[in-house]
C-alpha cells in the first residue's frame, strides 16, 4: 500500500470518526451507505471489531480492509517463505467463512446458513424455500456427513469461484 493510498484511507477514517477520538464505533460504520444497505452489513461491520471490543483504531481498520484488496499480478509470485498476505485467497475464504459461522464453532450449520440466507433475501422467499436451499447447499457441500459445512468443505465448494476478484474492493484507486 503506497503512502498516498494510506493518506486517502486515513482521511476516510477520520471523516468516519464522528467522536474525533481516533477510533471508530459500530455506529460510525453504520453511517456508510454501502454497509447500511448491504444485507450482511452488520456481519461485515462485526468483522472490524476484535472479540469483546467496541472500538477499532486506524491499524485495525486497515487490517480488515486489507482482506478486500485485489491481488495484483506482481503479488502472485511473492516470497513463498514470507507471511501470507491478508488479501490472499485463503484469507479471503476464511473471512467469508466467518461471516456465515455465526457461533464461531468452525462449522456452518443449517440454522446458521438459514439465518444468513434470511439476512440476504429478507422476506422475499418463504421459510420453506429457504429451508430447501439450505438443505441442498449442505447436502452438496457436506462430505463427512456431519450435516454442517466445515472450512475445508467451504473451500472445496468455492474452488472454481474467482474469490480473489469477487471479494475485492478497489478503494485505493
Amino acid at each position: 500500500v503506497s503512502h498516498s493510498q494510506i493518506t486517502r484511507l486515513y482521511s476516510r477514517f477520520t471523516s468516519l470518526d464522528k467522536g474525533e477520538n481516533g477510533t471508530l464505533s459500530r455506529e460510525d460504520f453504520q453511517r456508510i451507505p454501502e454497509l447500511a444497505i448491504n444485507p450482511l452489513g452488520d456481519r461485515i461491520i462485526n468483522a472490524f471489531f476484535p472479540e469483546g471490543e467496541d472500538q477499532v483504531n486506524f491499524r485495525g481498520f486497515m487490517r480488515t480492509l486489507a482482506h478486500f484488496r485485489p491481488i495484483e499480478d506482481n503479488e502472485k509470485n511473492k516470497d513463498q517463505n514470507g507471511p501470507e498476505p491478508l488479501n490472499s485467497r485463503s484469507n479471503k475464504l476464511h473471512f467469508a467463512f466467518r461471516l456465515y459461522d455465526l457461533d464461531k464453532d468452525d462449522k456452518i450449520s443449517r440454522d446458521e446458513l438459514l439465518q444468513v440466507l434470511r439476512m440476504m433475501v429478507g422476506v422475499n422467499i418463504s421459510d420453506e424455500q429457504l429451508g430447501s436451499i439450505a438443505d441442498r447447499t449442505i447436502q452438496e457441500a457436506d462430505q463427512d456427513g456431519d450435516s454442517a459445512i466445515s472450512f475445508a468443505e467451504f473451500v472445496k465448494v468455492l474452488e472454481k469461484v474467482d474469490v480473489e476478484q469477487k471479494m475485492s474492493i478497489r478503494f485505493l484507486h
